[in-house]
């Protein structure tokens, strides 16, 4: 909690340290009250003092306002960091995850990240509410009873001496048990969350297949599991109450017997009426302080699973960085692989690419064909170091890919990927994610490039509203978007995976097309499903099994390569190939 603190409090130190002040004067108040009432008992009450009963009273109102005073102005910083504390959290979370590779995101579920961005914050922006108000006042009013109760009562403090070390090694016992079942809980409420995504996600499958009764039953059997640890962990925690009430009552019983026989056997001389009051009242002052120790003890237990959890993300360490002297230009789309294999698990990992050597000319267009399982997206995806290759090398303009610029990198290498993605917001707004000062006219050219200008226009333009996800468009509309989004970047290379299946023969026809007369510099990587999208392409990639098994021209192939020749005949007669990654 400490490291974090450090690490997220920032602009909101000033309000970290005011409440517990704050708090502080409070409690010198708070404690006053109890002293100046036994002035008020021996002077006014039982002195029948009208004056002194007058006196005192507005004493004690001034103290209480003043306390009340510094209360909400407590309670007023204690928000603002807390609520300052939990946003930086998250602030530091997500540009962290900005970077990371997808090798990073591998290790954590989306489920997880959300989990961790949301209920892991809201309980740690708890438990440092906590800290910084009631921590700093419980032990601040414990402190100042027990001397006033020494004060007043001398021996009969030492009850305390007895009670306290009861409850602590309770409490010891309670957060033992209860902390394993905390740390759980929040990867079942990941698990709970996963299954929430995908049936969402996923719905017009759920509906398509008639499969509302399992997804039910599945989302059932999470969040009962959350429920029964949950349960498990609270019942433990539930101990604290009834230990805190079992020293509250013991104490203040023992005092008041103490205490009574005293004031009785001393004839007052020892102890008073009055200050037997105030030893009460003190005592009733440092239990509620135990109390609410034992409150903050509880959370920052169900806390210390989300802080452990929101450190694995925060200490995460991108796998792929900027180089320390890193080239700013890709002086043009030239793709060079040199013995490259890559394995999702590292060196010692199976590879799902292997000894890949290929070259192409910058501006040349590419087809990558292969059945499910041939890794033609892995391949592509070294190309902007969405991975890095765990042999060989990759380059792009004759440099060395783990060279570049990220940014620059990246902006030369535009992807659209098999699952194209647009954000809710105008068309012109999406357009811009490839381009954020694109006039209208630069957006309008690559829309014409797509294919897509005329059905934008027919929707109303570049103000259209697209739904999150894009789900008031068709899939074919979804692909030439985002197709347009890719090129108004102006890249060096532009890979399309998949991104034309849904759009029909003629379309597909025409982007090539355009492609080939109006970006001739860009290298074009298309990975197709249909040999057609591809059989003109100036060089044409066999995959199989992570291996380039053969590359030329269609022409070459069809005399060549026994596995190109049999997808091409296959489609030519009507039949299909399963040319998923």
């Amino acid at each position: 909690m400490i490291s974090l603190i450090k690490r997220c409090v920032r602009q909101y130190k000033k309000a970290s340290i005011l409440s517990p002040i704050y708090v502080a004067l409070e409690c010198v108040f708070d404690i006053l009250i109890p002293f100046i009432m036994t002035f008020l008992l021996e002077e006014g009450v039982n002195k029948k003092d009208s004056n002194a009963i007058i006196c005192y009273g507005l004493i004690l109102a001034a103290l209480a306002l003043v306390a009340l005073l510094f209360g909400a102005l407590s309670g007023v910083q204690c928000a603002k960091a807390a609520n300052g504390f939990a946003t930086n959290i998250r602030k530091d979370m997500f540009e962290h995850i900005q970077t990371f590779s997808f090798s990073n995101i591998d290790k954590f579920s989306h489920a997880s990240l959300v989990t961790r961005l949301t209920t892991d914050v809201n309980s740690v922006q708890m438990a440092y509410m906590m800290i910084i108000r009631i921590a700093i006042r419980a032990p601040l009013m414990l402190i100042f009873g027990v001397i006033m109760t020494v004060y007043a009562g001398g021996a009969l403090a030492g009850i305390f001496a007895l009670v306290i070390p009861i409850l602590i090694v309770g409490l010891l016992l309670i957060f033992k048990f209860a902390y394993p079942l905390f740390k759980t809980l929040f990867k079942k409420y990941d698990r709970m969350n996963t299954v929430v995504e995908e049936n969402i996600r996923g719905m017009r499958v759920v509906k398509s297949t008639v499969r509302e009764d399992a997804e039910i039953k599945k989302f059932s059997q999470a969040s009962n599991d959350i429920y029964k640890t949950f349960s498990k962990a609270e019942r433990i925690v539930a101990f604290a109450s009834p230990l805190m009430q079992l020293a509250m009552y013991l104490s203040i019983t023992l005092i008041s017997w103490f205490g009574a026989n005293l004031v009785i056997s001393s004839n007052g001389q020892a102890l008073n009426q009055s200050q037997l009051t105030m030893i009460i009242t003190y005592s009733s002052q440092i239990l509620m302080s135990l109390m609410m120790l034992s409150m903050i003890y509880i959370n920052v237990t169900m806390s210390k699973a989300s802080i452990d959890r929101i450190n694995e993300v925060l200490n995460e360490t991108p796998e792929i960085k900027n180089p320390e002297n890193p080239v700013y230009k890709a002086v043009n789309g030239q793709i060079d692989f040199e013995n490259v294999s890559f394995s999702y698990k590292g060196e010692g990992g199976v590879y799902c690419l292997k000894d890949v050597n290929l070259h192409v000319k910058s501006g040349q267009t590419v087809g990558i064909i292969g059945a499910t399982g041939s890794s033609k997206t892995t391949l592509v995806q070294l190309l902007p170091r969405l991975y890095d290759a765990t042999v060989g090398t990759v380059k792009i303009g004759g440099v060395d890919v783990k060279d570049y610029d990220l940014d620059t990198l990246r902006s030369a290498v535009a992807m659209v990927l098999q699952k194209n993605v647009l954000f809710s917001g105008t068309i012109r707004d999406n357009m811009k994610w490839g381009k954020p000062d694109a006039t209208d006219e630069e957006i309008n050219n690559a829309l014409k490039l797509a294919c897509a200008y005329d059905f934008v226009q027919g929707l109303g333009g570049l103000d259209t509203h697209i739904e999150q996800g894009g789900s008031n468009v068709s899939g074919g509309q979804k692909q030439r978007l985002c197709i347009a989004r890719a090129l108004i970047a102006n890249p060096k290379i532009i890979v399309l995976d998949d991104s034309t299946s849904a759009v029909d023969m003629n379309t597909d026809l025409l982007i090539r097309k355009a492609f080939k007369e109006y970006i001739p510099e860009t290298t074009k990587l298309i990975i197709a499903q249909r040999v057609v999208s591809v059989m003109d392409a100036d060089l044409i990639i066999v995959m199989d099994n992570g291996e380039v098994v053969a590359q030329g021209t269609h022409t070459e192939l069809m005399d060549t390569c026994e596995i190109y020749r049999e997808v091409y005949e296959t489609q030519q007669s009507g039949g299909d190939f399963d040319g998923e990654n």
